[in-house]
């Protein structure tokens, strides 16, 4: 459009950018969005082609942002995670790919009429799925643990490996066809051993250098990124498309050191691989050729998309796990969904240039062949996992789990009074310091940012219906509703009201509902806590209703939350009223005067006396639970009654 370098540049990452904030806006597949824009403004109409305006310059910039992301990608690869299902993934990472291979090369043969040595190449190829496509996918769809861990770590290992087999049946091609020796062959295992070797070697180097301090924390990810570089075209300068496989080694071989400074260096790559696979996507997408869009269309392209998605795939997930303990609901899932991206893009370009120098001349279907795939698989895939995850009911389930966000005192108090519903909680807290009291009451707990990209793939976020935001910074947790809105829903995000000094507190958040009625700030309930207020349930009945407990409750005390006779919880907010039944329980912070004089009531009953010392009562109560020491969440004082009725409160 305007012709220069720079002006290129700032399109392709200002489009990526905005594809994916309109993705996340209206909850569509960031990846379908972001080929649709590089369709539109490329060979659509035509207002940038980054290709030719970039030249020799594209390939380097492509590669090293695939490098990068990859090595994001492996970062994420703990091995504790699959403890329970390793067996299915090293079948489907292994034998599994191997079917998907010779499946595939079958059907680029007979179907798409490739060339034997074309269809083994591009077959190989095709295996990958890769976290370009996959990882975008599962923060939307929302999967159950396993399924989405199965998929993430396939996608991830296997898009090296995919880069690999490709080179390794052109090597191997070349030999049959006497073009190089047995030796040369040979080069190509070592030089990818090598390969794994320098990805190790950098990563134990870099990992230690951090943790004995010898680099600076503002120079970490500066440097991590500079090695990241280096790995990759080291190990491809001695072997094409090694470097895919050395930054893969150097990615778990870090994650799996459990460094301290991890959670920095993984934020840093999070960001820029954001930004990376918004605007490569969208660059590849806008240097089509026009004519490729026209060439999809050709009958043995759309035979042979049909075949690798509805035969290859599912026959490799479902032959590859036979004997493990996946259900046939999580093969169904697994089986349909192989989205291929911006590695299967970029090799396939490289091979079909390679091909024809070689005398391959129906290589020149490969780029439309492969963009065929990855269109067809980005789109389907990416509007149909939703749906299907659902329909297997491998999605989120509509229980009442709650996520809070903040460790103070009165989180864990709450956390504690929750768990003792029958519903999961989760504290998470950004240090370790700041979860003390719920590992004081036995919660659980994570550290970490629930605002990083990281979180998402490491914390599974499915058994939580709720998110309560609740830190002692007001700011981040408008951003935590802001950036869950969309994802959570408004009528399942909360956080507490804003804090503004002087005892009052403001509620008119952009984004979540405010909790609790009266709406106070964390540091009013926080406050109240210290000064020995206590968690109070009362069961209603239908001889004490939810209007006479109204009536007759301390106007002290703050509504919290109503456990529903089915187990669910509904969370006070000051803009709705909330109707409570027979059955119900409804939970609050009060005063602890308040129990005392409900034990004098009780306590002058059992005597038969109408006039008992309040010093007597609070004497007794004292002695029971401690003068300083609030009961534990959900558990009442048994001298202590919720009205007339015999109900269970605290």
């Amino acid at each position: 459009m305007f012709g220069s370098i720079a002006a290129d540049l700032m399109l392709v990452v200002l489009i990526g950018i905005l594809s994916q904030w309109v993705a996340w806006r209206y909850r569509l597949p960031a990846i379908v969005v972001m080929a649709i824009a590089g369709l539109l403004v490329g060979p659509i109409f035509g207002f940038i082609n980054p290709k030719e305006t970039l030249g020799e310059l594209f390939s380097p910039i492509i590669s090293f942002a695939v490098a990068i992301i990859l090595f994001e990608g492996s970062l994420n690869l703990d091995f504790r995670e699959i403890k329970g299902f390793s067996k299915p993934l090293t079948r489907i990472v292994t034998f599994g790919a191997f079917i998907a291979w010779i499946a595939g090369s079958l059907a680029a043969h007979y179907l798409a009429g490739l060339s034997w040595a074309v269809a083994f190449i591009i077959g190989g190829l095709f295996i990958v799925t890769g976290p370009t496509v996959i990882l975008p996918m599962l923060r939307q769809a929302k999967l159950k643990p396993r399924p989405a861990a199965l998929l993430k770590w396939e996608g991830i290992i296997v898009d090296p490996f995919g880069a690999l087999l490709a080179v390794f049946a052109f090597e191997f091609i070349k030999f049959v066809n006497g073009q190089v020796t047995l030796a040369a062959l040979g080069l190509f295992v070592v030089a990818s051993i090598f390969a794994v070797f320098i990805g190790w070697a950098s990563a134990r180097i870099l990992g230690s250098a951090f943790e004995k301090g010898n680099v600076p924390e503002f120079l970490k990810a500066p440097v991590l990124f500079a090695v990241v570089l280096f790995a990759f075209v080291l190990s491809d300068e001695l072997m094409h498309e090694t470097g895919l496989l050395a930054v893969t080694a150097m990615g778990i071989v870090m994650a799996n050191m459990h460094l301290t400074s991890i959670h920095d260096i993984r934020q840093f790559k999070e960001n820029i691989s954001v930004l990376l696979i918004s605007g490569i996507f969208v660059m590849l997408t806008a240097s089509l050729n026009p004519h490729i869009l026209i060439e999809i269309f050709d009958w043995r392209i759309i035979t042979y998309v049909l075949a690798m998605l509805f035969i290859v795939r599912p026959l490799s997930i479902w032959v590859s796990t036979i004997g493990t303990d996946l259900s046939n609901r999580e093969k169904n899932l697994i089986g349909w969904v192989a989205p291929r991206g911006i590695v299967a893009l970029t090799v396939s370009g490289y091979f079909a240039s390679i091909l024809l120098e070689n005398g391959y001349k129906d290589a020149e279907l490969l780029t439309a062949l492969t963009f065929a795939l990855v269109l067809s698989t980005v789109v389907l895939h990416g509007f149909s996992i939703g749906p299907i995850a659902r329909r297997l009911n491998l999605t989120t389930t509509d229980e009442s789990g709650v996520l809070i966000v903040g460790g103070t005192k009165f989180a864990a108090e709450l956390a504690q009074s929750i768990q003792d519903t029958g519903n999961e909680v989760l504290l998470m807290d950004t240090s370790w310091a700041g979860l003390s009291h719920a590992r004081k009451l036995g919660l659980s707990s994570h550290v970490g940012d629930i605002l990083t990209e990281q979180t998402e793939y490491t914390l599974d976020l499915s058994p939580y219906r709720y998110m309560l935001a609740m830190t002692k910074a007001d700011t981040y947790n408008a951003h935590i509703c802001a950036d869950f809105l969309y994802d959570i829903g408004r009528e399942n995000l909360f956080q507490t009201a804003f804090h503004v000094g002087d005892g009052v507190a403001s509620f008119n958040v952009t984004g979540g509902r405010t909790l609790f009625t009266p709406a106070l700030s964390i540091y009013d309930l926080e406050e109240r806590m210290n000064s020995g207020h206590v968690f109070r349930k009362t069961v209603l009945s239908h001889q004490y209703s939810y209007t006479q407990y109204l009536r007759e409750r301390d106007d002290r005390s703050v509504l919290l939350y109503i456990l529903r006779e089915d187990g669910t919880v509904e969370f006070y907010t000051p803009k709705e009223e909330l109707q409570a039944v027979a059955g119900d329980t409804i939970v609050a912070l009060s005063h602890p005067n308040k129990q005392i004089e409900r034990a004098i009531e009780r306590i002058a009953e059992e005597k038969g006396e109408t006039d008992v010392r309040h010093e007597e009562i609070e004497k007794r109560f004292s002695e029971d639970h401690g003068k300083t020491k609030s009961p534990i969440p959900g558990e009442a004082p048994p001298s202590i009654q919720a009205g007339p009725t015999k109900s269970p409160s605290s």
